[in-house]
């Protein structure tokens, strides 16, 4: 038996440098290789593996298995189906899987709102967008694309730190729900942005803190769009939050409701009256708990390929990818007493916003979340949203639409993997080491099994195989230069024999 030493994968370089920094790059790769496509991106859906099949098969069986244990009221069988699904949801991600797998617990038919555009809202104009992800050329021989950024309005005046001047009047209830909406907003822009100009936009995107904790979105975005338009569709986008009302908490200490294995939902700990469920709440809403709207910032700039100004751009959208939102922020070891004031009012105010319909913060506001059961803890939701170090971004950190470069980061890693294997073949290297491609047996090891070795051998060995492997690449890289001198030399001498 062969203890392998696996890289943790990390994207964060206060857990692991090296990890994080090869992730970085991978993006890095994936932005540059679909800002400036001078042909059309063809995406044909692979066949199914084996595998594929699978796990959908065992997905079906499970979802059969999920409503015979809720007719049954077994709750712990439930639960561990739950997790079940969950992982083998996982999976089918990561082999490539794209659009909704059917949830164990569908939602009830939706309540249909009105799809009237507010009246403070600028109309937009609406056209036909066409089949085509690519911008228009200019001269020619000229096709630019676009460097756009996005904010959130102000909440009230800040320093030069971003922490609020008077945090009395700074409004962090608004803020702290903005930040939680945000993505809403986000997918809505590049909705009116299609339908706006006409043709399928394809954007790389990175969620990003400003230094007073709002998230502002950075996108290199394929094509060229004009100022004004973006601009006009940034002023025109919103996001109405159609749920209860949320201003008033109604239970706190050590008065909060009580699960009731007769009634099946919570219920007042006084009155012992079921509370009102989620989608009872906001039946009869007549306004939005909440609008999202942008700021007035809003920054666009052309980019030519292969410029260095594209590869600044790139570097620069990048840039915060390897820290943790709350590092990015500014609130680090050397962050000041304002800013760090300001941080626990922010979150504060985000332990008592709901995050989704089955936050169990809605209970304390007198509402029974979605999906309740005997295990929730009210006002304690283990969402991103409510931790300190995310500051309410919970979702992905890089958004990449689905035509950017019809890759997902498992293709661009294999390519990488491939172009070496290649490179090796090529120049006729044979590895450092011994290769034998299986098939293998693998299993997890265990905390105490006496046959791993100890974390800094581990280390030791991971060091000299890459050193070996360092080695063999540079080696394949001299070999390749030499006969590319060798076959230039012999070409230019046919020449002047020929001649």
């Amino acid at each position: 038996m062969d203890v392998v030493a696996v890289p943790c994968g990390s994207t964060w370089e206060d857990q692991c440098r090296p990890c994080a920094d090869k992730a970085r790059r991978l993006r890095m790769v994936q932005c540059r290789e679909g800002w400036h496509l001078e042909d059309e991106p063809i995406g044909t859906p692979a066949a199914p593996s084996e595998r594929h099949k699978q796990l959908m098969a065992a997905r079906a069986d499970l979802h059969m298995a999920y409503a015979s244990a809720r007719r049954d009221d077994d709750e712990e069988e439930c639960e561990a189906i739950r997790d079940t699904v969950a992982e083998i949801d996982a999976e089918l991600r990561g082999l490539g899987v794209r659009g909704r797998l059917a949830p164990l617990d569908p939602d009830d038919k939706p309540v249909r709102r009105s799809t009237r555009r507010r009246q403070d809202a600028p109309n937009l104009p609406r056209r036909p967008v066409e089949n085509r992800t690519l911008g228009r050329v200019y001269g020619g021989r000229y096709r630019p694309s676009t460097f756009l950024t996005l904010t959130l309005p102000s909440y009230g005046r800040v320093d030069g730190d971003g922490a609020a001047i008077d945090s009395e009047t700074y409004d962090y209830r608004r803020a702290a729900r903005d930040a939680i909406h945000y993505p809403k907003i986000v997918d809505r822009f590049w909705q009116n942005t299609r339908r706006c100009v006409g043709w399928d936009v394809q954007y790389f995107a990175t969620l990003e803190p400003q230094r007073r904790g709002a998230p502002h979105l950075h996108a290199a975005i394929r094509g060229s769009i004009s100022r004004a338009e973006l601009r006009m569709i940034a002023a025109a986008t919103y996001h109405q939050v159609w749920w209860p009302a949320h201003d008033e908490i109604v239970y706190s200490g050590g008065r909060v409701p009580r699960w009731c294995d007769r009634a099946k939902a919570f219920v007042d700990p006084d009155t012992r009256e079921p509370l009102p469920t989620f989608d009872e709440a906001r039946q009869d809403l007549a306004v939005p708990a909440h609008t999202v709207r942008f700021g007035a910032q809003v920054h666009v700039k052309g980019i030519l390929g292969g410029t260095e100004e594209a590869g600044r751009h790139i570097g620069y959208l990048t840039k915060y990818l390897t820290k943790s939102v709350s590092t990015a922020a500014g609130l680090g070891d050397d962050a000041t007493e304002r800013q760090r004031e300001h941080a626990r009012r922010l979150v504060a105010e985000l332990r008592i916003t709901p995050c989704s319909p089955r936050c169990p913060v809605w209970l304390l506001y007198g509402i029974e979340p979605k999906g309740a059961r005997p295990s929730t803890t009210p006002g304690a939701c283990k969402a991103k949203a409510h931790k300190p170090e995310h500051l309410g971004i919970a979702g992905r950190r890089v958004l990449v639409s689905r035509k950017w470069s019809n890759k997902s980061l498992d293709d661009h890693r294999a390519e990488r993997a491939a172009f070496v294997r290649q490179l090796l073949i090529n120049a006729g290297v044979r590895p450092g080491y011994a290769v034998d491609d299986g098939p293998f047996a693998w299993e997890r090891t265990r905390p105490g099994d006496p046959d791993v070795p100890t974390r800094p051998v581990l280390l030791l060995h991971a060091i000299s195989e890459r050193q070996r492997w360092k080695a063999d690449y540079t080696a394949a890289q001299l070999a390749t230069a030499d006969l590319d001198d060798n076959r230039s030399a012999t070409s230019d001498l046919d020449s002047e024999e020929a001649a």
